[in-house]
């Protein structure tokens, strides 16, 4: 079974356009393709949000179809072949994914080796099991938090480290991180802005010119240099809390 994911930390990185950064990889990943549909349900502002992800994707001489402008949003999905599931919040875009009747269609669709998934921020922790390592506030209930489940562990975009220098006594993202796993037994990798993961079937790698930082119960995080072999984590058996 083939599975193609190219899921980025964020879609804008400090001095850089839109998607700039990571034009090489996405080239790469999508092989030729002319045309992507596009899930822009994580802003309210859908054609906005897609007129500015087309502008992003201009020199890669993408055609993109934003999926709030089509009759039938899972035979587009189908159709293209490739989808770019972008950032804001991951409440909302979970909540329209579950809606649309679309989780299936991608679930499948990636397994079979017929849609090539790529995500941004939200887009990318929407690809995991649960979007409970969001950074987001729940703006919208969901019918559940359970995701696309393509990645069999738990990522968090726009992963940050403490700043010794801040005078902040709030929890850090690590807390948090740590929090989470006293209740779930499953990895969660901390992806720092501009990295991403790519997976083709059973491979997965880390991209990106920042380390990525791997949490486990019960030890001590891990760091993990672009280039490294992260594919171990696709044999997770992860376990969560369902509140029983």
């Amino acid at each position: 079974m083939k599975n193609d994911l190219l899921l980025l930390s964020s879609s804008t990185i400090h001095g850089s356009g839109s998607l700039a950064y990571a034009l090489e990889p996405i080239r790469d990943f999508l092989e030729g393709r002319k045309e992507i549909v596009f899930a822009p349900y994580a802003s309210r502002d859908h054609n906005g949000y897609t007129r500015h992800i087309q502008t992003a994707l201009d020199p890669l001489g993408l055609s993109v179809t934003g999926l709030h402008a089509v009759r039938d949003p899972g035979l587009a999905i189908l159709s293209a072949g490739a989808i770019f599931v972008g950032g804001g919040n991951t409440f909302r875009l979970l909540r329209a994914l579950h809606y649309l009747n679309l989780i299936d269609v991608i679930r499948r669709g990636v397994a079979d080796g017929s849609i090539r998934y790529m995500g941004a921020s939200a887009g990318t922790n929407v690809a995991c099991p649960t979007m409970r390592t969001t950074n987001d506030m729940p703006i919208v209930q969901p019918p559940t938090l359970d995701a696309l489940g393509l990645v069999p562990f738990q990522i968090n975009p726009h992963y940050q480290d403490p700043d010794p220098d801040s005078t902040h006594r709030g929890e850090t993202r690590e807390d948090r991180i740590e929090e989470f796993l006293e209740e779930n037994d499953v990895p969660v990798l901390g992806l720092r802005e501009g990295s991403w993961l790519l997976r083709n079937g059973n491979s997965l790698s880390l991209g990106g010119e920042q380390s990525a930082r791997l949490f486990r119960p019960g030890t001590d995080p891990q760091e993990f240099a672009p280039g490294n072999d992260l594919s171990a984590l696709l044999s997770t058996a992860p376990r969560f809390d369902t509140g029983g």
